[in-house]
């Protein structure tokens, strides 16, 4: 048999063999259920022309000491006088020579320039501190971030616990922040 036999024999088998197995596919597929209910949303569409919410916020500013400042979130309702809740938010706050703090929580409440972020707060510094804390309190203008409740903290050289954490610029004017650890601290060194 020469070459050109087979490549016309070829041409004709492939394309049926091609035909054959998707007519099986569309033979063998399942049939639709038309007693199916189409996949809708669960919500009260009364609830959801009320109810004002802002999805994906984001927030940026600078504060008093030049470091930039951002806070995100999946959901914000406003609230009285002027503030609002939000959920699963995230706040960057890097200072003016680079250094960066990053705060998770589950959810966050703000009143003026204060945002209280609770819920499973979590703050990780880019020099690899991470401070859990049942919530921290966030200044927007200060460049401040607060917990005066019970912290835990992992660092590069072991485990913290201490009493309050404080991040907050140096004030010397460089720009520079400082994370300060007080009441009672306790160290487990790890080398």
């Amino acid at each position: 048999m020469t070459r050109s036999r087979i490549v016309a024999l070829l041409r004709v088998i492939l394309p049926l063999t091609a035909l054959a197995i998707l007519s099986v596919l569309f033979l063998l597929g399942r049939k639709p259920d038309p007693e199916a209910s189409i996949p809708y949303a669960d919500v009260d569409p009364r609830e959801l022309a009320e109810r004002q919410v802002v999805t994906s916020p984001s927030y940026a500013g600078v504060t008093e000491d030049g470091a930039q400042i951002s806070v995100t979130g999946d959901e914000a309702v406003p609230g009285k006088d002027g503030g609002g809740s939000a959920t699963a938010v995230r706040m960057t706050l890097r200072a003016r020579d680079g250094r960066a703090a990053d705060v998770s929580a589950g959810a966050a409440s703000l009143a003026g320039d204060q945002v209280r972020l609770g819920e499973g707060a979590r703050m990780t510094t880019a020099d690899g501190w991470v401070l859990t804390a049942p919530e921290f309190l966030a200044s927007t203008t200060a460049g401040t971030v607060v917990s005066d409740d019970e912290v835990n903290v992992r660092a590069p050289f072991g485990e913290l616990t201490a009493g309050r954490a404080e991040l907050r610029p140096l004030g010397d004017g460089s720009g520079d922040h400082v994370l300060d650890l007080s009441g009672g601290v306790r160290l487990i060194y790890r080398p």
